[in-house]
């Protein structure tokens, strides 16, 4: 095993019988398997299991005559490199969000015009969604070429089409060399397309999509991991446009022929160690080799993600498309005889957030101050936080608005309005819970101190609208009932 990063395996030191901590460039690695060369034959290297930085690695590899065990370099590219994808999709008949590429200032202007404001854009080739950015007009794309990236024939950037209020869907599948798929786990994001998926809590099974639209997911999934003739993991991302409609529009947003991060996770839930099986799938054996069917649970898991704010005293709360994350907790429950999917979600979810260290409040005030496009959404969230007894402050468009709807809302001042105003109320410890979102350079700015405020005071704090129905339902199920414990093995 090559690792750059002693930290990753520290715990894990006899995984393999050979473990260099070496930096992943091409020059390093082809010297250590020369070595490896130089005590027997090499049957072939594996750089799946590392990211997006060993499958770089694939096609220097191959130059210099190394087998790469799985999917072959050709089929790394054609599922990274923006143009042959696209080919691949209008043959499958698979819908991506309109896009475009951009080498050149003129261009990227011209995409964007094309595919229509507002853009996601990013460069190609990169780690963690890292300089991807939500275009809403010229002057925003102006200064992202200005000060973002660098864009060449060399460096192109992809424009994408943003898809409003779309629910995003990851997928991981693994591929053997007689194009049998088996479909692990299709996870439903909680937060909307648009934030990066490591950021973004899920769930596994999906807790709203209905079963047609799943089956369809995986229809698809098989046929672009047969397209692609994948040789063990692959995660696909999709996103889903009115995804509780009759004819809910998917659409593929980008095709991983590697392990992702939420591989450990779909593992953990159904039970099945799919690292080992990839990598014995990718040294030659078959899926048939293994007891893989389809099988029910009775159980849903709810990943979540953590973030390292508190340590960094500049940095805004609110998510987006660039990864921020350094970690991932689960939360565990199960469906109980006569019982939705529904609750036990929202157990999952509470649990989820304990693991991640927010301890959710059963009582006190919530305050709420969100854009427009999230006012009707945050309803459900503050009619359930309402009917426990909670108490809602809010800014002024949102409070204005929530007592439209026949809600009660105590009218509270923000910092620009003068005292006292809501970061004062946090200090004195008068919000118990912060459902905050925004939009647009000086609106963040604007409300930058109250989410910080949350932040250093531990209060929990959503800066999405479907992350404050999750914790409101969170809130509801903690409240009339109990979080009980299993064990891990119990699940399977």
């Amino acid at each position: 095993m090559v690792n750059c990063n002693p930290e990753t395996v520290s715990t894990d030191y006899d995984t393999s019988d050979r473990l260099y901590f070496e930096p992943l460039t091409a020059e390093d690695v082809l010297e250590l398997i020369h070595v490896e060369q130089s005590k027997g034959t090499l049957l072939g290297v594996i750089v799946q299991f590392g990211g997006q930085t060993p499958l770089k690695l694939a096609q220097p590899l191959a130059d210099a005559g190394i087998p790469i065990l799985g999917t072959t370099p050709d089929a790394i590219d054609l599922a990274e490199d923006r143009e042959r994808f696209q080919q691949l999709l209008h043959k499958l008949k698979i819908q991506q969000p309109i896009n475009a590429i951009a080498r050149s200032r003129d261009e990227a202007f011209a995409g964007a015009h094309q595919v229509g404001y507002p853009v996601v854009i990013r460069p190609s080739y990169v780690l963690g969604g890292r300089a991807m950015e939500i275009v809403r007009d010229d002057e925003q794309l102006e200064r992202y070429i200005t000060n973002a990236v660098k864009v060449s024939g060399d460096s192109p950037v992809l424009i994408d089409q943003y898809l409003s209020r779309a629910t995003e869907v990851d997928v991981d599948a693994l591929c053997d060399a007689d194009g049998e798929v088996y479909v692990a786990g299709v996870m439903e994001h909680i937060e909307e397309a648009g934030v990066h998926s490591g950021d973004s809590a899920c769930s596994l099974p999906p807790f709203s999509l209905k079963p047609e639209t799943i089956a369809e997911l995986k229809v698809q999934t098989t046929a672009m991991a047969r397209a692609l003739e994948v040789r063990g993991l692959m995660n696909v991302q999709f996103a889903i446009e009115e995804p509780h409609s009759d004819e809910p529009r998917i659409f593929v947003l980008e095709v991983n022929p590697r392990a992702s991060r939420t591989v450990p996770f779909v593992a953990k839930t159904i039970g099945r160690p799919l690292a080992a099986i990839a990598a014995k799938v990718m040294a030659g054996m078959k899926l048939s080799d293994f007891d893989l069917t389809e099988t029910p649970y009775d159980h849903i898991a709810v990943k979540e993600a953590v973030f390292p704010f508190a340590r960094f005293p500049g940095v805004d709360t609110v998510l987006g498309p660039e990864m921020r994350s350094t970690g991932e907790v689960m939360g565990l429950d199960w469906v109980r005889p006569g019982e939705s999917l529904a609750p036990a979600f929202a157990r999952a979810f509470a649990k989820s957030q304990l693991g991640g260290g927010t301890v959710l409040p059963k009582s006190g005030s919530v305050f709420v101050s969100v854009k427009d496009a999230d006012k009707p959404w945050v309803l459900e969230p503050v009619r359930l936080l309402l009917g426990l007894g909670f108490k809602v402050l809010a800014t002024g468009g949102t409070a204005t608005y929530l007592a439209a709807q026949g809600l009660r809302v105590e009218h509270v001042k923000k910092v620009l309005e003068g005292r006292p105003h809501i970061v004062d109320a946090m200090k004195n410890g008068e919000v118990q819970l912060v459902f905050n979102t925004t939009e647009g350079r000086q609106s963040l700015a604007d409300s930058f101190e109250l989410r910080r405020t949350a932040l250093m005071m531990k209060t929990p704090y959503y800066t999405t609208a479907a992350g404050a129905l999750a914790a409101a339902q969170a809130i509801v199920a903690t409240v009339e009932d109990t979080l009980e414990v299993r064990p891990l093995q119990s699940y399977a």
